[in-house]
């Protein structure tokens, strides 16, 4: 019997397997879609579908950087044990050099997902836990692109920089960021409604001052709160009485990402 497309696509469909296995097992089968589900279930390949539906809390971050692309792959299971295989781990580093060909520059989640839907599927029956590839992202640059990952790739982070910035200061920036968790690089960056709500829960605090002596110590807590979520005031990860603006003051970072696994499920 011939095995057409629409037949291939509909037990891919079933059982989640990839697309030649899907036809394989159809031609053994003869075209009996009950059969051929029979078939990969014999050689384990449809045990991705019935995981499917199981928890994913584990996992690890995994970047690639390579002549001015870097790529940044989390990528989610259910164990430990699993999130420190080897095998797992050379999937997951072969997933980042394939992220970093592929076309764009931001969020390419969805772009990998769909490329890597039959790796996936294919990982998952080998390895016999359920997987999600969870957040990708891929950057192009004209300055340097530089990653650190921080036990064992449980927290991933890459950063685009332009300007003065040798490796050792890279390393540095990476590592802080690790650390500190910035969520924006400068006060610039800060959200014109995120100050104000700010501004209005530090003068209520001041309540019954007097209104210039209120203004000044809410401009005082302002800039203490900078320099907590802003990654250019933030007190430096090597000297806490200086800063990354005065320790790299010709150095811009265009952007960053901080992942940790599991974050936010």
């Amino acid at each position: 019997m011939a095995i057409t497309a629409a037949m291939v696509k509909e037990l891919r469909d079933k059982t989640g397997a990839g697309m030649m296995d899907c036809k394989k097992a159809l031609s053994q089968a003869d075209g009996n879609m009950e059969k051929a589900i029979d078939e990969l279930r014999k050689s384990g390949i449809a045990k991705a579908e019935k995981k499917s539906g199981r928890a994913t809390k584990e996992g690890r971050i995994i970047t690639s950087i390579k002549d001015g692309k870097g790529a940044i792959v989390e990528v989610l299971c259910e164990t430990d044990f699993v999130a420190t295989n080897d095998k797992f781990g050379s999937f997951i580093k072969e997933l980042a050099e394939r992220a970093s060909g592929i076309e764009g520059d931001g969020d390419i989640a969805d772009s990998l997902n769909e490329l890597e839907k039959e790796n996936l599927v294919n990982m998952i029956s080998t390895i016999g836990e359920n997987m999600q590839l969870r957040r990708a992202a891929k950057w192009e640059t004209a300055g340097k692109v530089f990653s650190y990952l921080h036990m064992g790739g449980r927290i991933g982070v890459m950063v685009d920089v332009e300007g003065e910035a040798d490796e050792a200061f890279l390393s540095d920036l990476c590592m802080h960021i690790a650390a500190f968790k910035p969520q924006f690089i400068c006060p610039a960056q800060v959200p014109a409604d995120v100050v104000e709500k700010e501004k209005e829960i530090a003068r209520a605090q001041m309540a019954g001052k007097p209104e210039n002596i209120i203004e000044n110590i809410v401009n005082g807590k302002i800039n203490k709160w900078y320099s907590e979520i802003c990654l250019s005031r933030q007190p430096w990860i090597k000297d806490d009485k200086s800063c990354m603006e005065k320790v790299a003051p010709k150095a811009t970072v265009k952007r960053f990402v901080r992942w940790e696994v599991g974050e936010d499920i």
